[in-house]
């Protein structure tokens, strides 16, 4: 009885300190990453590169790629959705891939939007953030928990057709006291959150191209209707037509029709 007693207990100091070394490990694992997550608007999609450099203090570089492995990087893929849709990615804050130990430099955005039916009808444009060392000073800095990112259309015409074709612009939207860059320290186990929005208002790409009327945009006559510039230069009074990304011959945008 004695010795089946003390080999039962055994068992289960074992599988206690099992349980306590798979608690602690998975701490660990969450304290070494953060969730970022992503929220996009309808027809967007986006691509992400978290890029790594040495440790402050060591003396290595970050290894060469070797194929399709990149020691210093890795990259996270949300595909276009026409519905809003949120990303939640698990990004390491550090690495030691190839042997030199690395931490988060910062994480870039390959932001795209689908304007049209045509397959090149994607506007494209990149943001990101940026991360640092723990500050030295024994003040802490608490990072935001949500940025803000807006992105607006804007148009323009290309080609003797005048098609209409547009560019997506993503800025930061600086909150009132917060960093430039986060404290990766303090991202530790914790998420952020990153907001995609989309303006209602689409406003032209060059100035002095188009003139605003109650019924929508009419683009400048230039010095004639191939003008491919088409610069108003103070005239009022003289347009051209364009066509839209859906195929329509319009005078005014995004309206069509007067």
């Amino acid at each position: 009885m004695f010795y089946r007693d003390f080999y039962t207990g055994l068992v289960r100091a074992a599988a206690i300190g099992l349980g306590t070394f798979g608690a602690t490990a998975c701490s660990v694992a969450q304290q070494d990453s953060f969730t970022l997550i992503t929220e996009l608007p309808p027809g967007f999609s986006i691509k992400g590169e978290a890029s790594y450099v040495p440790r402050t203090g060591e003396s290595c570089t970050v290894p060469s790629r070797q194929g399709k492995n990149h020691p210093g990087k890795k990259f996270f893929k949300q595909d276009l959705n026409n519905k809003a849709q949120t990303a939640h990615f698990t990004v390491p804050l550090i690495s030691d891939e190839g042997g030199c130990p690395l931490v988060l430099k910062s994480f870039g955005y390959e932001v795209d939007a689908k304007y049209g039916p045509a397959r090149l009808s994607i506007g494209r444009d990149y943001t990101g953030i940026s991360f640092e060392d723990k500050a030295t000073n024994t003040s802490k800095i608490t990072p935001p928990d949500t940025l803000q990112k807006d992105c607006q259309w804007l148009f323009r015409t290309v080609g003797p057709k005048n098609n209409i074709s547009k560019i997506l612009s993503c800025k930061a939207v600086a909150a009132p006291a917060s960093p430039e860059a986060i404290q990766r320290d303090e991202l530790s186990g914790k998420s952020l959150t990153v907001v995609f929005s989309l303006a209602q208002e689409e406003l032209p790409y060059m100035g002095d191209t188009w003139i605003k009327f109650p019924e929508g945009w009419k683009r400048c006559l230039g010095k004639s209707i191939e003008d491919p510039y088409g610069f108003c230069n103070g005239n009022t009074t003289k347009f051209k037509p364009f066509k839209m990304p859906d195929g329509r011959d319009c005078t005014v945008y995004p309206n069509c029709t007067e």
